[in-house]
């Protein structure tokens, strides 16, 4: 955020005023683009989104989320412990619940902000789905939040 403050003095008694005033701008053009900043990061906080990397078959999750990547890293077991199609399986439930709540903020709040768009006939691959699955995972670990039921 910028801001731009314009101010005319017409006397030499206003350069303390002047003074005072520009600091009071400088001061609070700081604290609102700090606090824009802080807003920002807390709203990517906690979002993923699915990104087509060219017009070849290649996709890519995002996460803003800083602790996702080392979730991942402690995992006990490879991907390949479970099939793209258990993963797939998986997302289809957890992406149809995540974007109902998306679509509600008013019922469930403003923790879903975006939409996944995440489509069962497309084959994101195993590393995708790995990723996305685990998110899911994450969020119910770091959030306590639980989007399907599990058995």
């Amino acid at each position: 955020m910028i801001i731009i403050l314009t101010i005319h003095f017409t006397s030499l008694k206003s350069k303390v005023m002047k003074t005072i005033i520009l600091t009071l701008a400088i001061t609070f053009g700081f604290i609102s683009t700090h606090s824009f900043a802080q807003d920002q990061d807390k709203k990517l906080k906690h979002q993923a989104e699915i990104k087509q990397l060219n017009d070849s078959i290649e996709y890519e999750l995002l996460v803003f989320d800083s602790g996702f990547e080392t979730f991942l890293a402690q995992l006990p077991y490879s991907m390949e412990f479970y099939s793209a199609d258990y993963y797939k399986n998986w997302n289809i439930r957890y992406v149809t619940e995540w974007n109902i709540r998306a679509l509600n903020p008013a019922r469930f709040g403003t923790f879903y902000e975006n939409q996944i768009d995440y489509q069962s006939n497309v084959d994101y691959g195993l590393e995708l789905n790995f990723k996305l699955y685990h998110y899911f995972l994450y969020i119910e670990e770091k959030y306590g939040i639980h989007l399907v039921q599990r058995k």
